[in-house]
């Protein structure tokens, strides 16, 4: 299994920036895909961005050229650099990583608890 937390969440202004970090612990061949989903106040849980274990990057439309993912596969991490927040990036954000104990398990996805982002006008 595989156990996700989060750090960097706080209140920021707009125009500012963040960086969220997501340490992995816990029993594991490897990682395979890690990234970043957010739940706004009445909306759907979105994608946010994923990276890769070879470092290959997806993201939402609406970070592109503002949020940058990453991972150290040697330290088990996955980072969000945020910058020129806005209040549309206010949201609980969850990181998320895919993997299995053993190479005949089932890759799944592990869920960190979700920090918040609160970005002010």
């Amino acid at each position: 299994q595989v156990q996700l937390v989060e750090s960097g969440g706080g209140l920021v202004e707009s125009g500012g920036s963040l960086r969220l970090d997501c340490a992995a612990s816990g029993r594991f061949t490897r990682i395979y895909d890690m990234g970043w989903f957010r739940q706004a106040p009445g909306k759907q849980r979105e994608l946010v961005t994923v990276v890769t274990r070879d470092g290959s990057t997806t993201y939402a439309d609406s970070v592109k050229g503002r949020f940058t993912i990453s991972r150290d596969n040697t330290k088990n991490t996955v980072q969000l650099q945020m910058n020129n927040l806005n209040p549309e990036d206010t949201a609980v954000y969850y990181c998320h990583a895919d993997s299995r104990t053993w190479l005949s398990d089932p890759i799944n996805r592990y869920w960190g608890q979700g920090t918040q982002v609160t970005v002010s006008s």
